[in-house]
């Protein structure tokens, strides 16, 4: 509805500056063109008396009347008439008392000008230099200046028309002016109804361009920041679980006669500890803030996550069995980052792998790998398909977690590979401490 103002008052604003253009310069055309047409009109009299008192000055000369038929009217446009040299009326239609213009022209000069509503215009008769009588023509301004009234039709037409072509084209350009304006609201559109993915191309204005560039970089961001926020929402969800599966066995336990009561509350601090732990952490990876790199000893960090899945572990009936081999260099990184990492692999192999467990921390070359297998069927989703930040409904099993597993090992400048599918086992590489 806004564009459509918009286009209403543009349109309105151009048929109103075409007005204003006709009657600025049509007004004083036709002004000019009522002057030229009546000093035309009186130029046209002024030759008809003229020829009319050539007509006459033979017989006037010789003291007798004008003939007649040496003067003819024009129908209803002009009238003729004769004086004598006094100002009395001798022939014709003109008034029986001489006016000015006769009294004037008895003096030896053709006089012209307008009497109310008519033209007038008077000439001498002369004969062999002496003025011998008047020729008086005159006519109505309305009957002789008709032409006139056509031609301010025309220019009325013509002016109406040009106003008319411009409402047509200032309707025609302002849709092309306005489309982008249409493309904008559009995509604001989408956008406040939660499509992210609107993307406006360039065009020919760039004010308009710069207002859509920035439209498409608030979309991105929104993108980014609701992608963000969904992913933060499905990784602590999934995060979350081994430390409340914790939570839950402990206090099932308790409740089985004889349970250790006191045991299990402190199992819970314990679990609920770990569980704020894990959602700050989230939290700070999700804000993507500042993580501080520091050198630690990866099998204290992997000794630790086991210890929080004793109770699930004992309940499965599996193992987990921790390998360092010697001369395993300390990992320079984040430890919330691969505390987050490690959590992913072990929670996939306890929930969907089979037998035991092992954890292998190992020197290769500048960096330290860290394979975590189990003796399960194996990982049967593609490789194209198994590091991803939205599975499918229908890819479960190993895939879970991964996709924020392997983006935290790239941040750190580590790497996350499935390193044999079947039986599973993944490996992360870090970066060892640099030696002394």
């Amino acid at each position: 509805m806004e564009v459509i103002a918009v286009r209403a008052q543009i349109v309105g604003f151009a048929v109103l500056a075409a007005a204003v253009a006709v009657v600025l310069f049509g007004f004083p055309l036709a002004v000019t063109a009522a002057h030229y047409a009546q000093l035309y009109k009186v130029l046209d009299l002024e030759r008809q008396a003229e020829k009319a008192a050539s007509r006459v000055a033979a017989d006037m000369s010789v003291g007798a009347g004008p003939d007649p038929d040496e003067l003819h009217d024009d129908g209803e446009l002009t009238f003729l008439s004769v004086y004598d040299t006094n100002g009395k009326w001798l022939l014709g239609r003109g008034p029986s008392q001489p006016d000015e213009f006769v009294l004037e022209a008895a003096g030896g000069r053709v006089q012209t000008g307008v009497d109310g509503g008519d033209l007038v215009a008077a000439a001498p008769v002369t004969h062999d230099g002496n003025v011998v009588g008047v020729v008086r023509v005159s006519g109505s301004r309305s009957t002789l200046l008709w032409p006139l009234v056509v031609a301010w039709a025309g220019m009325a037409a013509l002016a109406l028309a040009s106003v008319g072509g411009v409402w047509l084209l200032a309707r025609r350009q302002v849709v092309r002016l306005t489309r982008p304006l249409d493309d904008l609201s559009e995509a604001a559109r989408r956008v406040g109804d939660g499509d992210f993915s609107v993307r406006l191309p360039a065009g020919r204005y760039p004010e308009i361009d710069a207002v859509g560039s920035s439209l498409n970089r608030t979309a991105v961001r929104l993108d980014h920041l609701v992608t963000r926020e969904r992913t933060f929402s499905a990784e602590a969800s999934h995060q979350l679980r081994t430390p409340l599966t914790g939570l839950r066995l402990a206090l099932e336990a308790a409740l089985e006669p004889g349970g250790d009561v006191r045991g299990a509350i402190a199992s819970g601090i314990g679990s609920a500890d770990r569980i704020e732990r894990t959602i700050e952490e989230l939290l700070r990876l999700a804000r993507d803030t500042h993580r501080a790199r520091q050198a630690f000893d990866v099998c204290g960090l992997i000794e630790e996550l086991v210890a929080e899945r004793n109770a699930q572990l004992s309940r499965e009936k599996r193992a987990v069995k921790v390998v360092a081999l010697p001369g395993t260099p300390r990992v320079q990184a984040s430890m919330a980052v691969v505390r987050q990492i490690l959590t992913a692999l072990l929670d996939n192999a306890v929930t969907h792998g089979e037998g035991e467990i092992e954890v292998r921390a190992r020197e290769a070359d500048t960096a330290v790998a860290i394979d975590v297998s189990d003796e399960g069927p194996g990982v049967h989703v593609p490789l194209t398909d198994l590091f991803v930040d939205r599975p499918s409904v229908a890819a479960t099993g190993h895939r879970l977690g991964l996709a924020l597993a392997r983006r935290l090992a790239a941040a750190e400048g580590g790497d996350l590979r499935l390193v044999r599918p079947h039986p599973p086992q993944f490996t992360l590489l870090l970066r060892a401490e640099p030696a002394p």
